[in-house]
């Protein structure tokens, strides 16, 4: 049973979550952290089973939102935004938008050593918190609860060009809108040989798409299929960053 005290701290974090929980034991569990067991003689469960089932909803509330959200990004793409956004670091700062440390039952080791505010402590206790909302209700209650937390940080990760391979991209959406693949070809080169800076068009089927620059051919013709899918594709998001 729990007291009356932490049943009101357990109403707070409730409200910080968006999410009012049939069973308050299964939440108060997912805070539990294996230092405040050890510490204990009557027998407790950490939150480890929730944290590890929390980490498998968590990767599906993203990858779902994403699969229907970006339909150009190739599988791999998706994969290292994913990683990007389902991470201690991100999950951690999660964490401390809902002030979930201060809910955590820690030991007292843990708790003089700043336990509360600790990445990886966190972002475990994030993912049993994931894991105890879909264990009181369901999949779907549990993507609604933390796709609008998650949204901003995949959104992020999505339009940064580093996770972006937009040669990949345009060749996908050439082959499947245009029946054609693109062809890229260096128009001008400036500079010294140790700061060269090269110019490259891309045309598909004859027609000139888009134009870039780097200090690189790859590096130009990655800016090139940029501004080429801007240019074909303005009315998906996606192709801005």
């Amino acid at each position: 049973m729990l007291s009356k005290e932490r049943i009101d701290e357990l109403v707070e974090l409730q409200a910080n979550l968006g999410y009012t929980f049939r069973d308050n034991l299964l939440l108060n569990k997912a805070l539990t952290h294996k230092s405040y067991v050890n510490e204990k003689s009557e027998a407790i469960k950490n939150n480890e089973r929730f944290e590890f089932l929390g980490d498998s909803i968590l990767d599906v509330v993203v990858s779902h939102y994403m699969v229907k959200t970006f339909q150009d990004f190739s599988e791999g793409l998706l994969s290292k935004i994913r990683a990007a956004v389902v991470n201690e670091s991100c999950l951690a700062g999660l964490a401390r938008e809902i002030h979930l440390g201060q809910y955590l039952l820690l030991g007292r080791g843990e708790e003089l050593t700043g336990g509360r505010d600790k990445n990886s402590i966190l972002a475990n206790a994030f993912e049993a918190v994931a894991g105890a909302v879909y264990f009181d209700s369901n999949l779907e209650t549990a993507y609604d609860v933390f796709l609008p937390k998650l949204k901003g940080e995949i959104g992020q990760y999505a339009e940064t060009s580093l996770f972006r391979d937009f040669k990949s991209e345009l060749q996908q959406f050439a082959q499947t809108n245009l029946s054609c693949i693109p062809h890229y070809r260096v128009v001008n080169e400036t500079g010294p040989d140790h700061e060269k800076q090269f110019e490259v068009v891309v045309r598909t089927n004859g027609d000139e798409q888009g134009k870039g620059s780097g200090r690189s051919k790859k590096e130009a013709e990655q800016a090139a299929a940029r501004n080429a899918l801007e240019h074909l594709n303005p009315k998906n998001p996606n192709h801005g960053a």
